[in-house]
């Protein structure tokens, strides 16, 4: 049966027992996909649930090309869509989420999302927009900065109080950089705005944790055999989530504790944790697996070589740069993420992982390794990460197959990979990525053997002499 609000009294899977005729829009999220639907969406769902938050219902809006296809999806589905979780012993829990009762595609109406965003009832604007999307050099004014921007100003000419802007994206500092951004960008377009904003709008940081892996045609076949339900775009996600919220909102939010959220005054050692430790580990995983073989993540998350090279890197380089980090039992934490990764039901890819290095790298692995360069302690395993994203960049496994290398510098990235094994510091010269790591003789010399071990040996032997040094 096709998902939309008249056939959703009749779907024999869990579904939202609340009014949406209710709901009114209080939160805008710019970057609707996978990740959005499964925690931010979940948590408002969750909610409403209770029968709390009715002025909270989320407003989605799209500003790039492929965003039509959310739009298509979402507006024959009247917003509705599926949330899968699959759990490690393969069981599903299926449910209908109902908290996105309205999206736009701003390229064919910003007026009409700018009013939105104007709007008193707007009191949040969320965002999804990836660890590269904070870059104004190229932004107009139908990007999310432009429409925000633009809001605001409409707002403060009419005396309506700000929003709160709230980043979500794998960022150090996400809301400081949000912050940034969009005050650069109100500088340049808006003259005397950013100083209203400096007085009226906060950035809240946040940590957000959840696995979303991309949704597959598979995973629309099996919802549609199985569970009776055609979805066009459902989202398929880990039971596993967690929330870390700065409270700092200048007009209100929804009750978010009441569904397990943590707000806090410093998010900051959450979310250090979760980038250095999570995030990270994804990268350590990444390259060496795609390498010796691996396709998804979970097979080689059970690999004992790889899971104990995460574990070493977690407690030996990790660790020792987190600040205390206030009700979480980092052991148990660590042991958990390796549990999580090697989850069978979520089917997350290592192509997935691999993808976007050059934004994910320099944010989540070199801050731990600079770091450890400044304070004596270990980087041996960090540095063979990077020299495995190296090697991986080259665009050929190790059994001469192709590899996508999909990244936004991947036309600069993959020449200089390829030319590493006559100049075998060609990669980590590039100093808009590295800065200064190659002036590291330390950072220098573990480097430099682990991409000769990959280029001798291979993956999983340098992995296997790694764990011997270890000993």
């Amino acid at each position: 049966m096709k998902l939309n609000s008249s056939t959703l009294s009749q779907l024999a899977v869990a579904k939202p027992s609340y009014d949406r005729d209710g709901i009114t829009v209080g939160i805008v999220h710019f970057g609707v996909g996978g990740f959005h639907r499964a925690h931010q969406a979940y948590y408002i769902d969750k909610l409403l649930e209770q029968g709390k938050a009715q002025e909270w219902g989320i407003c989605g809006v799209g500003v790039l090309p492929q965003d039509r296809k959310m739009k298509a999806a979402l507006d024959a589905q009247n917003g509705l869509y599926t949330l899968i979780l699959v759990n490690p012993d393969g069981s599903r829990d299926v449910r209908v989420i109902g908290s996105i009762v309205d999206y736009h595609y701003a390229p064919d109406d910003p007026e009409t999302v700018i009013e939105l965003l104007a709007a008193p009832s707007t009191r949040i604007v969320t965002l999804t927009i990836t660890e590269g999307g904070y870059q104004i050099e190229n932004a107009d004014e139908n990007s999310v900065f432009g429409l925000v921007t633009a809001a605001l100003s409409r707002r403060r000419d009419r005396g309506i109080a700000s929003f709160t802007i709230v980043s979500c994206d794998n960022i150090e500092g996400n809301g400081d950089v949000a912050r940034r951004a969009f005050t650069d960008f109100a500088d340049e377009h808006h003259p005397g705005l950013s100083a209203w904003m400096a007085e009226h709008t906060t950035f809240p940081n946040s940590m957000v944790d959840r696995i979303t892996p991309v949704t597959t045609p598979d995973v629309v076949t099996t919802l549609a055999d199985t569970d009776g339900v055609e979805d066009l775009w459902p989202v398929v996600a880990e039971p596993f989530t967690a929330w870390v919220l700065e409270d700092d909102f200048v007009d209100g939010r929804p009750p978010l504790e009441d569904v397990g959220v943590l707000t806090v005054d410093d998010v900051t050692p959450y979310e250090l944790m979760k980038l250095r430790l999570l995030n990270a580990s994804h990268q350590g995983l990444c390259y060496f697996a795609y390498l010796a073989g691996y396709r998804l993540v979970h097979d080689a998350a059970s690999d004992p070589l790889f899971a104990e090279f995460l574990l070493r890197y977690m407690d030996s380089e990790a660790t020792p740069t987190l600040k205390p980090v206030p009700g979480i039992d980092l052991p148990d934490y660590k042991r958990t993420l390796i549990e999580r990764f090697s989850n069978p039901g979520v089917r997350d890819t290592i192509a997935r992982l691999c993808a976007d290095s050059s934004n994910r790298i320099p944010k989540w692995l070199l801050p731990v390794i600079r770091t450890n360069l400044e304070t004596g302690d270990p980087i041996r395993l960090s540095a063979a990460i990077v020299a495995s994203w190296a090697r991986y960049a080259e665009g050929v496994d190790e059994d001469g197959q192709p590899i996508e290398v999909v990244d936004q510098l991947a036309d600069e990235l993959v020449p200089i990979a390829k030319s590493q094994r006559d100049n075998p510091l060609a990669f980590i010269e590039n100093t808009a990525v590295f800065g200064d790591l190659a002036q590291q003789p330390r950072f220098v010399e573990d480097y430099r053997w682990a991409l000769n071990s990959l280029h001798r040996d291979g993956a999983r032997v340098t992995l296997e002499t790694l764990r011997k040094e270890q000993r």
